[in-house]
């Protein structure tokens, strides 16, 4: 599965945001779509992700401010940010997982969101 990237870029503490992903490829059906991001000298960890059955999960810090959209003809998946942060300066990672098995993962090449006045 190939995953592509689209979206952000800079902006200012409390404005807005919004990353899109494409996955292409053979598909298996039961599989989630999701958002990583990276801080520098640091793991990867969880933002958000949908599953096929259109279940969500978010981490406790975006909560309430990010948004995860999935079109499931599309394969497409979207994540709103509003009410950014500072801390929220990341390189962001979409992800396509296949729970299997065997377990399976793709990852987009990372697209930077900088939140800075």
């Amino acid at each position: 599965v190939h995953v592509v990237e689209d979206g952000g870029g800079l902006v200012q503490p409390g404005g807005s945001l919004n990353l899109s992903c494409t996955a292409s490829g053979t598909m298996r059906n039961i599989n989630s779509m999701g958002w990583y991001r990276e801080f520098p000298g640091k793991d990867r960890e969880l933002v958000a992700y949908v599953t096929g059955g259109r279940n969500t999960m978010y981490a406790n810090s975006v909560k309430g401010r990010f948004t995860i959209t999935r079109d499931y003809a599309k394969n497409t998946v979207a994540l709103q940010m509003t009410q950014l942060k500072i801390e929220d300066t990341a390189v962001y990672f979409c992800n396509w997982h296949e729970p299997g098995p065997p377990e399976y993962d793709s990852w987009g090449q990372g697209t930077q969101v900088t939140v800075s006045s």
